[in-house]
């Protein structure tokens, strides 16, 4: 590691993990052969599987499960709480004991551009594909091409294109 990379003791990094500078880590899991660009967060409770690209600015929350082959864009963004609040409703500042993580899976080989917003409870499906910008607020389906705000089914990927 170097003096520009935080990873805690608790992170289990697979074999031949690349990383960048500027990269925060804790509490979570990452596989063999994933890269990991600039300035990204992958915060405890979350994990990246094998052979996937983490593109530079992107958080990655805890509740995030991202499965093998994976290609996260640049700036991407992961929500785990539908209704967020600093507060409760006695005005005091919330802990970890006020809160549910609302969990979220990008399903093996799906690609998501550079952009996009995925919001929690949310299942991007095998090999789907999300535009650059998109908010996904509801499923992807397998195979399926989406994009816009919210991001709206454009098509599936033809067979030849696999």
């Amino acid at each position: 590691m170097n003096e520009f990379v935080c990873i805690a003791p608790d992170v289990k990094l697979g074999k031949n993990v690349k990383l960048s500078k500027f990269i925060n880590m804790y509490g979570c899991e990452v596989g063999d052969e994933t890269k990991i660009g600039a300035f990204v967060e992958i915060q405890k409770n979350a994990r990246v599987g094998r052979r996937c690209k983490i593109s530079s600015h992107t958080f990655i929350c805890e509740g995030v499960n991202i499965e093998d082959n994976v290609f996260i864009g640049h700036s991407v963004t992961f929500i785990n709480d539908a209704y967020p609040r600093s507060t409760t409703a006695e005005g005091e500042l919330q802990t970890e004991a006020d809160w549910k993580v609302e969990n979220t899976v990008v399903r093996k080989g799906a690609s998501i551009g550079s952009g996009a917003t995925i919001l929690s409870k949310v299942t991007v499906g095998t090999n789907a594909i999300v535009g650059a910008g998109s908010v996904v607020t509801k499923d992807v389906p397998d195979n399926a091409i989406v994009a816009g705000n919210p991001a709206k089914f454009l098509r599936f990927i033809s067979e030849e294109k696999k």
